[in-house]
């Protein structure tokens, strides 16, 4: 948990240096004051419980957690808010460089310490996932650790596509947002009735369930088979993922942008995943022979390893499955599966500003994904001097559509808030409806049984 946390009222401004990507503490409050867009987060993490509808009820927002981030490294734990304007008098006032979102509690967790030990737990919360390109590093060779580029970003598009479909396809979720991290990942929140409640009352083993159904990849710094394909044939899920995107990816984008077969240190580490040395040997062969042929080598070197793989003499069903295997070893996402696991999780909130970076944590469409470029989402620095110049829709009626950063919202609320407070609302009435029908047939009941 990064920096030192204290009390609501432990709280010493500091100072923060600009860095080179135009991230300044001067910056950042003009982006609370006149951009950060507190109604639609407020909305969101209401689910139409803002209304006046009876159903409604009123202290949801209020036992949501939120943290701060402070510039001095501090880290304020446990703040929750009755209404959008404390909130957003809170954030401009601490002007927080980064703003998690915990669950719901189901009483005020600020106000945990005058309830037993076990009075005050998580009862709501999203289901969340959290992928981080740091942890492909065995598989890139563009970049390593935080750094990211549009050589390896299809990383995360892959990602994306197969999470997405699969949540909407195998579970039935439709609520679905995609934000960029700010830095080097996504951010994903499921936010359907199904996913933040029920799951919630089935304690986290279903949580846990769910995470580990996304799990493939199993292998440890150390091991040469990073991932490990059990049965005759791929589960469906993993199937139609392998035909539909990860070999379409692997094939006509990372085999050359990340040159895999271009060094022997590079395809020995493919050599490794397949468990007979007669093939190995045959492929190490032709490959250390010096070739002439203008083809792109990493695509006529994995041709080469598929033709041997998959010829009708290689009958051992293991060899002709390492062909997906090693698709999927440099592919398939890599959750942080204790993200997912636990309800009690905080995940950055989208809209945030990357203090490394300066970059806004914006929306990703999963439609489009493919898309989204990371290096060209808005900044910290680019939004002041929008608003500085006035440039993009100089005739519109509120600040952030003068900005590049109205896109990003616009989608938000089009996309992703409009239809999830629709679902909510219809949700509500429906169980109203349906309780006070069951009171009705209750009383009905008890006056003839009184009769």
């Amino acid at each position: 948990m990064p920096g030192h946390e204290v009390g609501n009222d432990e709280y010493e401004q500091k100072q923060v240096n600009a860095d080179p990507d135009g991230f300044d503490s001067q910056y950042l409050k003009i982006y609370y004051g006149k951009l950060f867009p507190y109604e639609e987060m407020f909305k969101w993490m209401s689910y139409a419980n803002d209304g006046k509808h009876p159903a409604c009820n009123q202290s949801y927002f209020g036992r949501r957690e939120f943290s701060f981030t402070l510039d001095n490294d501090v880290y304020l734990r446990y703040k929750t808010f009755n209404s959008v304007s404390e909130l957003e008098s809170s954030i401009k006032e601490k002007c927080p460089v980064k703003i998690d979102i915990g669950p719901v509690y189901n009483v005020d967790p600020a106000k945990r310490h005058s309830y037993a030990q076990s009075g005050c737990f998580p009862e709501e919360r999203e289901l969340i996932f959290d992928i981080d390109m740091s942890d492909y590093d065995d598989v890139r060779y563009c970049c390593s650790g935080a750094d990211v580029c549009l050589e390896c970003w299809p990383l995360m598009t892959i990602a994306i596509k197969v999470i997405d479909t699969s949540l909407r396809d195998d579970f039935g979720f439709n609520h679905i947002l995609w934000v960029y991290s700010g830095r080097r990942g996504v951010h994903c929140w499921v936010c359907d009735v199904k996913a933040r409640r029920y799951i919630t009352r089935l304690t986290n083993e279903l949580r846990a369930a769910i995470a580990d159904y996304f799990r493939v990849y199993k292998g440890s710094e150390n091991s040469h088979r990073k991932v490990s394909l059990m049965g005759p044939s791929l589960h469906p899920f993993l199937a139609r993922s392998y035909t539909e995107v990860l070999k379409y990816f692997f094939e006509k984008t990372l085999l050359s942008n990340q040159k895999i077969f271009s060094t022997a240190e590079r395809y020995e580490k493919i050599l490794d995943m397949i468990p007979d040395e007669s093939v190995t040997s045959e492929l190490r062969g032709k490959w250390q022979r010096t070739s002439n042929a203008k083809e792109d080598i990493n695509v006529a070197r994995w041709e080469q390893l598929k033709h041997l793989l998959q010829s009708g003499k290689q009958k051992m069903q293991g060899l002709r499955r390492c062909v997906e295997e090693i698709v999927f070893s440099y592919t398939y996402p890599r959750l942080d599966m204790e993200v997912s696991k636990h309800m009690n999780h905080l995940l950055k909130a989208p809209f945030c500003v990357h203090p490394k970076t300066g970059r806004v944590c914006v929306p990703i469409d999963p439609n489009r994904c493919e898309e989204f470029d990371p290096t060209a989402v808005p900044t910290l620095s680019t939004l002041i001097e929008e608003l500085n110049n006035g440039d993009l829709r100089a005739e519109a009626d509120n600040e952030r559509d003068r900005t590049s950063l109205g896109k990003s919202i616009r989608f938000f609320q089009s996309s992703f808030l409009e239809p999830l407070v629709k679902s909510c609302k219809e949700d509500m009435i429906s169980s109203y409806n349906a309780k006070l029908q069951q009171s009705k047939l209750q009383q009905s009941k008890n006056v003839l049984a009184a009769i």
